[in-house]
């Protein structure tokens, strides 16, 4: 009983890097460009119509939607090897094609106009499926696209589909260079609160912390947007290889996304991946054995999160998934965590259980391998309040200005007043507090003693 996993791309980041984990998934699985499955393909254990179905013709076409406001993206993938893997049906480019000008304003009002036709596509793709598990949605935060239309999808999709799950892996922009988006922190912001209240689990990627990976670890001088996206796309099929390839654990979304959110707003994810490699350039790792995997993946300089480490607060784990790929001896993972637990590599919740959960993936048969054993990691950390915090502190600097509100108020939802930016700072600043107080032994009873 497959439970299907409907995949939403949105605006030129999600689009880019829905492209690279659709070419990732092929390479895997065995399918052509086309979607034809290649001659070599005869392994039949691997699930492919979780993120897949059959046309008429046996061909395989992705569940997923791509949508953007301007052509830009879209048309290069249809001129890409990958243009007939899509159905053209699944495709939707706004009609007058000028994007939404980095302006989260503009995205979110686009939404409202266009939802009728993009709903038609997603709820084709649901009626499609036999039991649709959730909606995976790929976006920036930072732009006008996947930020805003990204936000009134997020809020439509709850109405909606209130049952099932809604993921996504959202990009964060960049802090260590200068944005030429100049209302970055008033997007961002926007599109925080509705990923605190409208998803389920939100896996962050931060591009400052993916470039400082791309240039420390990989020794790539500047690395291009092309290559950034390979690193995402690894984690991507990473995270979703026990649903490929099922194991008896984790083999469905809410298992996966159940033993690392126990509460529900602090559903943010980090994720850290190891041994790196792009494009079959191997980077020189030793061994790989299972306790090097997990003790590298603890290690802040393999997590694709850039966090500063206050040292106010004491920050900690609150869940830890490693999926592991690969040819392991699981009697190998259990010494693994022993290991771990008695040096203290990770400093946990004081209010539940330290748990690292273990999941173990079959690689695919088709892809060469450099190493043995590879593992991500995807850990529930406080430390990514440091994230929002950093959000906040560039909004506030604007918002105290007033500065560049005027292309906000031309839309709907700020025409009377800007309430919205003001409800949604509140949001994120419950969370950033939230956050901390889960760091402390009384985190149980937070929340009800104030009232």
């Amino acid at each position: 009983m497959p439970r299907e996993i409907i995949t939403l791309q949105l605006g030129q980041c999600g689009n880019q890097i829905g492209f690279e984990f659709w070419k990732q998934l092929c390479a895997e699985h065995g399918i052509s460009p086309e979607g034809i499955v290649e001659e070599f393909a005869t392994e039949g254990t691997d699930r492919k119509d979780v993120f897949f179905y059959q046309a008429d013709d046996e061909h395989y076409i992705p569940r997923a939607v791509l949508l953007d406001l301007e052509p830009r993206v879209i048309h290069s993938i249809l001129n890409s090897p990958y243009a007939k893997l899509y159905n053209p049906e699944n495709i939707y480019l706004s009609e007058h094609g000028g994007g939404a000008g980095n302006n989260w304003a503009s995205g979110f009002s686009q939404g409202e106009k266009i939802h009728e036709d993009i709903f038609d596509i997603i709820d084709r793709e649901a009626d499609g499926s036999d039991s649709l598990e959730g909606f995976v949605l790929c976006h920036s935060i930072a732009g006008g696209t996947g930020s805003g239309l990204g936000s009134y999808l997020l809020e439509r999709l709850n109405d909606r589909y209130p049952k099932k799950l809604v993921q996504t892996y959202s990009v964060f922009p960049n802090q260590d260079e200068m944005s030429d988006v100049v209302v970055q922190p008033y997007n961002s912001l926007l599109t925080l609160k509705r990923l605190t209240q409208n998803a389920d689990c939100v896996v962050v990627l931060d591009n400052t912390a993916l470039n400082r990976i791309a240039t420390d670890r990989l020794h790539i001088q500047n690395p291009s947007f092309s290559q950034i996206n390979q690193l995402v796309s690894t984690i991507m099929s990473a995270s979703t290889t026990t649903l490929r390839y099922p194991g008896y654990m984790n083999n469905d979304l809410i298992g996966l996304i159940a033993s690392l959110i126990p509460t529900p707003r602090l559903h943010f994810l980090m994720t850290g991946y190891t041994p790196l490699t792009t494009d079959q350039s191997v980077a020189s790792v030793r061994k790989t054995t299972v306790l090097d995997v997990m003790r590298r993946l603890l290690q802040p300089k393999n997590v694709m999160v850039s966090t500063g480490r206050d040292r106010q607060t004491n920050h900690c784990y609150i869940a830890i998934l490693n999926i592991i790929q690969g040819e392991v001896d699981p009697t190998q993972v259990h010494k693994s965590l022993q290991r771990i637990r008695e040096r203290k590599l990770a400093n946990f919740i004081p209010w539940g259980p330290a748990s690292i959960q273990v999941a173990l993936s079959r690689k695919s048969p088709y892809l060469p391998s450099a190493h043995r054993v590879s593992g991500l990691m995807m850990a529930n950390h406080t430390s990514i309040s440091s994230l929002f915090e950093r959000t906040c502190r560039q909004y506030d600097k604007l918002r105290k200005r007033e500065a560049f509100l005027e292309q906000f108020r031309k839309e709907d939802i700020f025409k009377e007043n800007f309430d919205e930016l003001d409800r949604s700072r509140e949001v994120v600043q419950e969370l950033i507090d939230e956050y901390h107080a889960a760091t402390r032994p009384d985190y149980i009873s937070w929340g009800t003693q104030e009232q």
